[in-house]
């Protein structure tokens, strides 16, 4: 099942952000191929401001179960995480699509 996840930093946590990004990086990497689509979105000035996952998961614990495992959530950086179930419609990467 897909998920989207929409994270939000708290304000002024950019050196919170960039102290942990290796860090966090890593663990995306070690994720492989569930991970589908992942990047920071950025604030008016082109710093990062939050983060947009898309991930394969088999459902909604095993999720959350790994979101608790990020290193970004566990310095404490984000205001706000919602994650929703998704269904990939237009130009989806091959077996993720209706």
């Amino acid at each position: 099942m897909l998920f989207v996840i929409h994270t939000r930093d708290k304000a002024g946590a950019l050196d919170l952000r960039l102290a942990n990004r290796q860090a966090h990086l890593d663990w995306l990497h070690e994720a492989g191929d569930r991970i589908k689509a992942a990047g920071p979105w950025l604030d008016g000035g082109d710093k990062p401001a939050g983060s947009l996952l898309i991930v394969e998961m088999g459902d909604r614990a095993e999720l959350d179960a790994w979101l608790k495992q990020d290193p970004y959530a566990k310095a404490g950086l984000f205001d706000s995480v919602e994650a929703a179930p998704f269904k990939w419609v237009i130009n989806a990467p091959e077996g993720t699509g209706a």
